[in-house]
Protein backbone atom coordinates (compact mmCIF):
# COMPACT_ATOMS: atom_id res chain seq x y z
CA UNK A 1 0.00 0.00 0.00
CA UNK A 2 1.08 3.51 -0.19
CA UNK A 3 3.70 5.11 -2.33
CA UNK A 4 5.30 1.98 -0.92
CA UNK A 5 3.49 -1.05 0.64
CA UNK A 6 3.10 -2.08 4.07
CA UNK A 7 3.48 -5.75 4.98
CA UNK A 8 -0.52 -7.01 5.60
CA UNK A 9 -1.48 -6.95 9.29
CA UNK A 10 -4.46 -8.27 11.57
CA UNK A 11 -7.23 -7.06 13.45
CA UNK A 12 -6.22 -6.64 17.26
CA UNK A 13 -8.90 -8.16 19.54
CA UNK A 14 -11.43 -5.89 21.43
CA UNK A 15 -15.45 -5.73 23.43
CA UNK A 16 -17.70 -5.00 20.41
CA UNK A 17 -21.67 -4.83 21.14
CA UNK A 18 -22.24 -7.61 19.17
CA UNK A 19 -25.06 -10.35 18.75
CA UNK A 20 -23.38 -13.61 16.91
CA UNK A 21 -25.71 -15.82 14.74
CA UNK A 22 -24.74 -18.94 12.33
CA UNK A 23 -22.86 -16.76 9.70
CA UNK A 24 -24.20 -14.09 10.51
CA UNK A 25 -23.32 -10.85 13.25
CA UNK A 26 -25.18 -7.68 14.46
CA UNK A 27 -23.61 -4.69 15.70
CA UNK A 28 -26.00 -2.65 17.72
CA UNK A 29 -25.67 1.00 18.68
CA UNK A 30 -27.71 3.85 19.80
CA UNK A 31 -30.40 2.65 17.85
CA UNK A 32 -27.96 1.98 14.64
CA UNK A 33 -27.55 -1.86 13.70
CA UNK A 34 -25.12 -3.30 11.59
CA UNK A 35 -25.51 -6.46 9.91
CA UNK A 36 -22.64 -8.93 8.93
CA UNK A 37 -22.70 -12.02 7.04
CA UNK A 38 -19.17 -14.16 5.98
CA UNK A 39 -19.02 -15.04 1.72
CA UNK A 40 -16.64 -17.51 0.90
CA UNK A 41 -14.51 -15.67 -1.76
CA UNK A 42 -13.01 -19.16 -2.56
CA UNK A 43 -9.29 -17.93 -2.49
CA UNK A 44 -6.92 -17.08 0.40
CA UNK A 45 -5.23 -14.30 -1.28
CA UNK A 46 -5.13 -10.45 0.18
CA UNK A 47 -8.10 -8.54 -1.20
CA UNK A 48 -7.10 -4.78 -1.80
CA UNK A 49 -10.42 -3.36 -3.63
CA UNK A 50 -14.08 -3.97 -4.14
CA UNK A 51 -16.10 -2.81 -6.33
CA UNK A 52 -20.05 -3.27 -6.46
CA UNK A 53 -22.13 -2.96 -9.59
CA UNK A 54 -25.45 -3.58 -8.02
CA UNK A 55 -26.89 -5.15 -5.21
CA UNK A 56 -26.00 -8.53 -7.65
CA UNK A 57 -23.02 -8.23 -9.29
CA UNK A 58 -19.85 -6.88 -6.91
CA UNK A 59 -16.08 -7.57 -8.37
CA UNK A 60 -13.01 -7.40 -6.07
CA UNK A 61 -9.38 -7.79 -6.22
CA UNK A 62 -6.24 -8.57 -5.09
CA UNK A 63 -2.66 -10.11 -4.98
CA UNK A 64 -1.38 -13.28 -7.10
CA UNK A 65 -2.97 -11.62 -10.07
CA UNK A 66 -6.31 -12.63 -8.31
CA UNK A 67 -10.23 -11.25 -9.28
CA UNK A 68 -13.42 -12.31 -7.81
CA UNK A 69 -16.63 -11.53 -9.15
CA UNK A 70 -20.27 -12.47 -7.91
CA UNK A 71 -23.66 -12.30 -9.74
CA UNK A 72 -26.06 -13.51 -6.65
CA UNK A 73 -25.06 -10.65 -4.21
CA UNK A 74 -22.50 -12.73 -3.15
CA UNK A 75 -23.69 -15.88 -1.80
CA UNK A 76 -21.41 -17.79 -4.66
CA UNK A 77 -18.57 -15.94 -6.11
CA UNK A 78 -15.48 -17.50 -9.12
CA UNK A 79 -12.38 -16.55 -8.27
CA UNK A 80 -9.69 -16.73 -11.23
CA UNK A 81 -6.31 -15.48 -11.87
CA UNK A 82 -5.48 -13.22 -15.11
CA UNK A 83 -3.27 -15.72 -17.11
CA UNK A 84 0.16 -15.17 -17.18
CA UNK A 85 0.08 -12.35 -14.42
CA UNK A 86 0.23 -14.29 -10.85
CA UNK A 87 2.52 -12.05 -9.48
CA UNK A 88 0.53 -8.33 -9.79
CA UNK A 89 -1.18 -6.99 -6.64
CA UNK A 90 -4.14 -5.76 -8.26
CA UNK A 91 -4.79 -2.69 -6.04
CA UNK A 92 -7.92 -1.30 -7.37
CA UNK A 93 -11.35 -2.82 -9.39
CA UNK A 94 -13.48 -0.36 -11.20
CA UNK A 95 -16.87 -2.52 -12.63
CA UNK A 96 -19.50 -1.36 -14.68
CA UNK A 97 -21.72 -4.44 -15.19
CA UNK A 98 -21.22 -8.08 -15.06
CA UNK A 99 -19.37 -8.23 -17.81
CA UNK A 100 -16.88 -4.91 -17.52
CA UNK A 101 -14.49 -4.15 -14.94
CA UNK A 102 -11.03 -2.44 -15.23
CA UNK A 103 -8.11 -3.48 -12.86
CA UNK A 104 -5.14 -1.44 -11.74
CA UNK A 105 -1.89 -3.06 -10.44
CA UNK A 106 0.35 -1.46 -8.69
CA UNK A 107 4.35 -1.81 -7.98
CA UNK A 108 7.72 0.11 -9.15
CA UNK A 109 8.06 0.32 -12.84
CA UNK A 110 6.55 -1.81 -15.48
CA UNK A 111 4.33 -3.75 -12.90
CA UNK A 112 1.67 -0.74 -12.54
CA UNK A 113 -0.34 -1.42 -15.17
CA UNK A 114 -3.77 -1.13 -16.21
CA UNK A 115 -6.31 -3.90 -17.60
CA UNK A 116 -10.02 -3.79 -19.15
CA UNK A 117 -12.40 -6.85 -19.54
CA UNK A 118 -15.62 -6.92 -21.22
CA UNK A 119 -16.79 -10.67 -20.84
CA UNK A 120 -16.69 -10.91 -16.98
CA UNK A 121 -12.99 -11.57 -16.85
CA UNK A 122 -12.58 -14.52 -19.62
CA UNK A 123 -9.76 -12.16 -21.41
CA UNK A 124 -8.09 -9.23 -20.09
CA UNK A 125 -6.81 -6.57 -22.18
CA UNK A 126 -3.46 -4.74 -21.11
CA UNK A 127 -4.59 -1.33 -21.81
CA UNK A 128 -1.44 0.89 -19.86
CA UNK A 129 1.82 0.30 -18.50
CA UNK A 130 4.31 2.16 -16.50
CA UNK A 131 7.34 2.60 -18.45
CA UNK A 132 9.08 5.02 -15.73
CA UNK A 133 11.25 3.33 -13.24
CA UNK A 134 9.88 5.89 -10.52
CA UNK A 135 6.68 5.27 -11.45
CA UNK A 136 4.09 3.89 -8.69
CA UNK A 137 0.57 3.68 -9.57
CA UNK A 138 -2.18 4.39 -6.53
CA UNK A 139 -5.58 4.45 -7.54
CA UNK A 140 -8.15 5.28 -10.42
CA UNK A 141 -11.65 6.40 -10.32
CA UNK A 142 -14.27 6.97 -13.92
CA UNK A 143 -17.07 9.20 -14.48
CA UNK A 144 -18.70 6.74 -16.69
CA UNK A 145 -17.46 3.96 -18.81
CA UNK A 146 -15.36 5.80 -21.15
CA UNK A 147 -14.12 8.83 -18.88
CA UNK A 148 -11.76 8.35 -16.13
CA UNK A 149 -8.32 9.09 -13.82
CA UNK A 150 -5.60 7.49 -12.62
CA UNK A 151 -2.91 8.84 -9.56
CA UNK A 152 0.36 7.68 -8.98
CA UNK A 153 3.08 8.93 -7.36
CA UNK A 154 5.02 11.75 -8.18
CA UNK A 155 8.12 11.87 -10.19
CA UNK A 156 10.64 14.34 -10.56
CA UNK A 157 8.29 17.12 -8.10
CA UNK A 158 5.61 16.51 -11.07
CA UNK A 159 2.37 14.36 -9.96
CA UNK A 160 1.40 11.87 -11.79
CA UNK A 161 -2.45 11.40 -13.04
CA UNK A 162 -3.41 9.60 -16.73
CA UNK A 163 -6.56 10.65 -18.01
CA UNK A 164 -8.84 8.62 -20.23
CA UNK A 165 -11.89 9.80 -22.30
CA UNK A 166 -12.20 6.31 -24.89
CA UNK A 167 -13.03 3.85 -22.98
CA UNK A 168 -9.07 3.03 -21.87
CA UNK A 169 -7.86 2.43 -25.53
CA UNK A 170 -5.76 5.16 -24.77
CA UNK A 171 -4.12 6.92 -21.36
CA UNK A 172 -2.67 9.92 -21.82
CA UNK A 173 -0.46 11.81 -18.75
CA UNK A 174 -2.43 15.83 -17.36
CA UNK A 175 0.97 18.04 -18.35
CA UNK A 176 2.60 19.65 -15.53
CA UNK A 177 1.56 22.61 -16.28
CA UNK A 178 -1.99 21.56 -15.56
CA UNK A 179 -1.06 20.82 -12.30
CA UNK A 180 0.56 22.39 -9.09
CA UNK A 181 3.78 21.11 -8.01
CA UNK A 182 4.33 17.93 -5.84
CA UNK A 183 6.03 18.19 -2.77
CA UNK A 184 9.04 15.56 -2.40
CA UNK A 185 7.94 12.02 -2.21
CA UNK A 186 4.15 12.87 -2.40
CA UNK A 187 1.66 10.32 -3.55
CA UNK A 188 -0.78 8.07 -2.51
CA UNK A 189 -1.34 4.75 -0.26
CA UNK A 190 -2.21 2.21 -2.86
CA UNK A 191 -4.32 0.16 -0.11
CA UNK A 192 -8.05 0.11 -1.29
CA UNK A 193 -8.40 1.87 -4.50
CA UNK A 194 -10.34 5.22 -2.95
CA UNK A 195 -7.79 7.71 -3.04
CA UNK A 196 -9.23 9.38 -6.16
CA UNK A 197 -13.16 9.51 -6.58
CA UNK A 198 -15.03 11.42 -9.15
CA UNK A 199 -18.53 13.26 -9.12
CA UNK A 200 -21.24 14.61 -11.54
CA UNK A 201 -20.07 17.56 -13.60
CA UNK A 202 -16.66 16.43 -14.20
CA UNK A 203 -15.83 16.84 -10.56
CA UNK A 204 -13.55 14.63 -8.92
CA UNK A 205 -10.84 15.04 -5.62
CA UNK A 206 -7.59 13.10 -4.88
CA UNK A 207 -6.08 12.13 -1.35
CA UNK A 208 -2.42 12.46 -0.95
CA UNK A 209 0.36 11.88 1.51
CA UNK A 210 3.55 10.26 2.15
CA UNK A 211 4.90 14.03 2.21
CA UNK A 212 5.44 17.54 4.79
CA UNK A 213 1.69 18.19 4.76
CA UNK A 214 -1.39 15.98 3.15
CA UNK A 215 -3.36 17.67 0.36
CA UNK A 216 -6.69 17.22 -1.97
CA UNK A 217 -6.32 17.98 -5.14
CA UNK A 218 -9.27 19.30 -6.87
CA UNK A 219 -10.96 18.96 -10.56
CA UNK A 220 -14.13 20.69 -12.17
CA UNK A 221 -13.09 19.54 -15.75
CA UNK A 222 -12.67 15.70 -15.79
CA UNK A 223 -8.90 15.94 -14.68
CA UNK A 224 -7.79 18.08 -17.08
CA UNK A 225 -6.72 21.02 -14.63
CA UNK A 226 -6.16 20.18 -10.46
CA UNK A 227 -5.96 23.09 -7.58
CA UNK A 228 -4.68 21.52 -4.35
CA UNK A 229 -6.22 22.70 -0.99
CA UNK A 230 -4.57 21.94 2.41
CA UNK A 231 -5.91 19.59 4.74
CA UNK A 232 -5.53 19.47 9.13
CA UNK A 233 -4.79 15.77 9.61
CA UNK A 234 -1.11 14.11 10.28
CA UNK A 235 0.84 14.61 7.27
CA UNK A 236 5.28 13.75 7.07
CA UNK A 237 6.58 10.27 5.50
CA UNK A 238 4.17 7.50 5.84
CA UNK A 239 1.51 9.54 6.86
CA UNK A 240 -1.55 12.10 5.65
CA UNK A 241 -4.55 10.79 3.73
CA UNK A 242 -5.41 7.20 1.91
CA UNK A 243 -9.34 7.37 0.66
CA UNK A 244 -11.74 9.85 -0.25
CA UNK A 245 -15.40 9.77 -1.00
CA UNK A 246 -18.46 12.37 -1.66
CA UNK A 247 -22.01 11.95 -0.41
CA UNK A 248 -22.62 14.68 -3.34
CA UNK A 249 -20.62 17.41 -4.89
CA UNK A 250 -20.39 19.79 -1.67
CA UNK A 251 -20.23 16.90 1.27
CA UNK A 252 -17.17 14.97 1.60
CA UNK A 253 -14.87 13.06 3.80
CA UNK A 254 -10.69 12.06 3.70
CA UNK A 255 -9.47 9.91 5.94
CA UNK A 256 -5.80 8.22 6.55
CA UNK A 257 -3.25 8.05 9.38
CA UNK A 258 0.31 6.66 10.10
CA UNK A 259 0.99 3.52 7.75
CA UNK A 260 2.69 1.10 9.80
CA UNK A 261 1.49 2.37 13.28
CA UNK A 262 -1.56 -0.07 13.73
CA UNK A 263 -1.34 0.84 17.43
CA UNK A 264 -1.41 4.17 17.40
CA UNK A 265 -4.54 6.65 17.13
CA UNK A 266 -4.03 10.30 15.68
CA UNK A 267 -5.99 13.49 13.67
CA UNK A 268 -6.87 10.98 10.87
CA UNK A 269 -10.36 12.20 9.39
CA UNK A 270 -11.19 15.65 7.71
CA UNK A 271 -14.56 16.39 6.52
CA UNK A 272 -15.76 19.20 4.27
CA UNK A 273 -19.16 20.32 2.95
CA UNK A 274 -17.99 23.45 -0.02
CA UNK A 275 -17.03 20.32 -2.54
CA UNK A 276 -13.29 20.30 -0.92
CA UNK A 277 -12.63 23.92 -1.10
CA UNK A 278 -11.91 23.80 2.44
CA UNK A 279 -11.81 20.97 5.11
CA UNK A 280 -11.91 20.62 9.02
CA UNK A 281 -11.09 18.00 11.21
CA UNK A 282 -13.75 15.11 11.83
CA UNK A 283 -13.88 12.61 14.56
CA UNK A 284 -10.79 10.00 15.12
CA UNK A 285 -11.83 7.08 13.93
CA UNK A 286 -12.21 4.55 16.75
CA UNK A 287 -10.92 1.98 15.00
CA UNK A 288 -6.53 2.22 15.80
CA UNK A 289 -3.92 2.48 13.26
CA UNK A 290 -4.86 3.88 9.83
CA UNK A 291 -8.00 3.68 7.76
CA UNK A 292 -7.01 2.20 4.39
CA UNK A 293 -10.99 2.61 3.05
CA UNK A 294 -14.07 4.44 3.18
CA UNK A 295 -17.20 4.24 1.56
CA UNK A 296 -20.47 6.80 1.77
CA UNK A 297 -23.53 4.25 2.47
CA UNK A 298 -26.33 5.65 -0.30
CA UNK A 299 -29.77 5.74 1.08
CA UNK A 300 -28.98 5.93 4.82
CA UNK A 301 -31.11 7.70 7.12
CA UNK A 302 -28.58 9.97 8.19
CA UNK A 303 -25.06 10.68 6.58
CA UNK A 304 -23.09 7.83 6.89
CA UNK A 305 -19.44 6.92 6.72
CA UNK A 306 -18.17 3.19 6.76
CA UNK A 307 -14.63 2.95 7.26
CA UNK A 308 -12.07 0.15 7.55
CA UNK A 309 -8.39 -0.81 8.13
CA UNK A 310 -6.00 -2.99 10.26
CA UNK A 311 -8.25 -2.14 12.92
CA UNK A 312 -11.12 -3.16 12.10
CA UNK A 313 -14.51 -1.42 10.37
CA UNK A 314 -16.20 1.50 11.84
CA UNK A 315 -18.93 3.49 11.03
CA UNK A 316 -20.28 7.28 11.76
CA UNK A 317 -23.95 8.57 10.94
CA UNK A 318 -22.96 11.86 11.34
CA UNK A 319 -20.54 12.45 8.55
CA UNK A 320 -17.75 11.89 10.08
CA UNK A 321 -17.64 13.64 13.48
CA UNK A 322 -17.83 10.53 15.65
CA UNK A 323 -17.36 6.82 15.19
CA UNK A 324 -18.68 3.51 16.35
CA UNK A 325 -17.38 0.18 15.91
CA UNK A 326 -18.76 -2.52 13.64
CA UNK A 327 -16.17 -5.26 13.46
CA UNK A 328 -12.40 -5.78 14.64
CA UNK A 329 -10.99 -7.80 12.01
CA UNK A 330 -8.88 -6.14 9.40
CA UNK A 331 -10.33 -5.06 6.00
CA UNK A 332 -8.23 -3.00 3.20
CA UNK A 333 -11.29 -1.72 1.03
CA UNK A 334 -15.24 -1.53 1.53
CA UNK A 335 -17.90 0.11 -0.91
CA UNK A 336 -21.87 0.35 -0.39
CA UNK A 337 -24.62 0.06 -2.70
CA UNK A 338 -27.21 1.26 -0.38
CA UNK A 339 -28.00 0.92 2.79
CA UNK A 340 -28.64 -2.55 3.50
CA UNK A 341 -25.54 -3.78 0.64
CA UNK A 342 -22.24 -3.09 1.42
CA UNK A 343 -18.71 -5.40 1.26
CA UNK A 344 -15.95 -5.04 2.72
CA UNK A 345 -12.74 -7.41 1.89
CA UNK A 346 -9.04 -8.25 2.99
CA UNK A 347 -6.39 -11.06 4.23
CA UNK A 348 -7.13 -14.38 3.46
CA UNK A 349 -9.69 -13.94 0.67
CA UNK A 350 -12.11 -12.44 3.84
CA UNK A 351 -15.10 -10.64 1.66
CA UNK A 352 -17.86 -9.61 4.80
CA UNK A 353 -21.62 -8.02 3.51
CA UNK A 354 -22.66 -5.23 5.90
CA UNK A 355 -26.02 -3.81 6.01
CA UNK A 356 -27.64 -0.88 8.17
CA UNK A 357 -31.01 -1.42 9.69
CA UNK A 358 -33.07 0.79 12.17
CA UNK A 359 -31.81 4.59 12.62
Amino acid sequence: MSSRSPLPVFARAVCLFAILAVGTATTVDAQVRTTRTEQDSGTDVLLQAVSPVSDQNVWASGHGGTFARTTDGGDTWTTSVVPGEETLQFRDIDAFSANTAYMMSAGGGTVSRIYRTDDGGETWDLQFQNQHPDGFFDCMSFWDVDHGVLYGDEIDGQFYILRTEDGGRSWDRVPPSALPPAQEGEGGFAASGTCVTTGAGGRGWISTGAAERARVLMTDDQGRTWTDVPVPVSGGNGAGLTTIGFLDNLVGVALGGVIGDNQGRTENVTVTSDGGRTWTLGGRSRLTGPVYGSSWVPGAPQPTVFAVGPGGADFSVDGGFSWRAADTRTYWAVSFVSADRGWAVGPAGRITRFGFRGG
